[in-house]
């Protein structure tokens, strides 16, 4: 059970360190890019809500 727990997290330990990290200024632009399009995409869904809640309310009454 534990020799092949150690394989298993030696295994592990091989493949993270193949793994080619982003830098420092790849990461701060990826998630500027992340949080700019998050925002847009709110506002856009939050502007689409508005307008079938004002079309709803026009058509049905209310």
């Amino acid at each position: 059970m534990f020799r092949k727990t150690i394989q298993f997290l030696r295994e592990v330990q091989n493949e993270l360190s193949n793994v080619t990290w982003p830098t420092r200024e790849e990461l701060i632009g990826s998630t500027v890019a992340v949080l700019a399009l998050s925002l847009i995409l709110a506002v856009f869904i939050g502007l689409v809500d508005r307008l079938l809640t004002f079309l709803f309310r026009a058509i049905y009454g209310g």
